[in-house]
């Protein structure tokens, strides 16, 4: 008989000691890594990894430095902005509301600013008095159409109709353009946003307190707002005040000359409330207190003109004004 053949049996080998667990990613645990993160000390994949001053960090711990990093602000608390959007969005919805009237020239009767006047079944419209016939209707801010105080702002001189017609839209927007730009940049969105705002209703407000039965229309209380708030902003920056001075004579001068011709208490209401929130900006204090400063300024301000606002239409239905 033939010996078992060696080859049968099975050869013996030693084991070694078994290697150390592979490591895997914190967020891709099918992933391996061998790379731990700076600040956490968890294992990251390449695709979790970036660059930091030594080593990498996570994806996590990148956006909690990015937001424990402290925001760089303007001169006026706002967050630097390097492209205008606001003013960009106010241009289209002026040219949009312009483009509705030219549509649907109703829009001007219907969203324009007005105090008080009355009209009749057949669509008339008669000068404001209290009391007035039953069959008349009551409209404008004083028939509770309190919308119009600062929708009146987004609207314009039809082509054919004023002095001015499509030039009043042009030369608003113009003006907007060059100046909304730089205010805006320093503001910030928000508080830009809240001084426009508060401009154009500070001029339907004197437009309702001084002349309520003028239908105006137009974003020049604003605008108006908004180059006093670029004269408080020189002054308060130190820059130099001859071209400051020189663009505000000038608006000054246009308020003047187009009194006749425009609406001088929107222009006044606009370029007052304007100034009043930019003095709020400019020289809140520079602490943890200025936003609530600036918040406060123009939450009162805001309660004045709806206060003032609800007085005169109140006065108006009573037949006291």
């Amino acid at each position: 008989m033939e010996s078992e053949s060696a080859a049968s049996t099975p050869p013996v080998t030693s084991a070694g000691p078994a290697g150390p667990p592979a490591t895997t990613c914190y967020r891709h645990p099918k992933v391996e890594s061998y790379v731990r993160c700076t600040r956490c000390d968890r294992y990251i994949c390449p695709a979790c990894m970036r660059e930091a001053a030594v080593g990498h960090q996570c994806v996590e711990c990148v956006k909690e430095g990015a937001r424990s990093v402290r925001q760089a602000r303007t001169a006026f608390g706002g967050r630097i902005t390097a492209v205008p959007v606001v003013t960009y969005v106010l241009i289209a919805l002026n040219v949009l509301a312009y483009v509705g009237e030219v549509v649907r020239p109703a829009v001007v009767d219907r969203f324009a600013m007005l105090g008080a006047r009355l009209v009749a079944p057949d669509g008339g419209h008669y000068l404001w008095q209290s009391p007035h016939p039953a069959v008349l209707r009551p409209e404008g801010v004083a028939g509770g159409e309190w919308y119009r105080m600062l929708t009146g702002a987004f609207l314009h001189l039809p082509p054919t109709e004023g002095t001015f017609g499509i030039t009043h839209l042009l030369m608003n927007m113009l003006v907007l353009w060059n100046l909304g730009r730089m205010v805006e940049v320093q503001l910030g969105r928000v508080r830009y946003v809240a001084l426009y705002l508060l401009s154009a209703l500070g001029g339907s407000v004197l437009v309702l307190l001084a002349a309520p039965d003028d239908l105006t229309l137009g974003a020049s209380g604003a605008i108006f707002g908004l180059g006093a708030a670029y004269w408080v902003m020189g002054r308060r920056l130190g820059a130099d005040m001859n071209g400051v001075n020189r663009f505000m004579a000038g608006l000054l001068l246009w308020m003047l000359i187009s009194a006749a011709l425009t609406s001088w208490e929107a222009h006044l209401g606009g370029l007052l409330a304007g100034g009043v929130v930019t003095l709020a900006y400019a020289y809140a204090p520079r602490d943890g207190r200025r936003a609530l400063v600036q918040g406060a300024a123009c939450a009162i301000l805001l309660v004045l003109l709806v206060g003032l606002a609800v007085a005169k239409a109140v006065a108006l239905r009573n037949g006291a004004a």
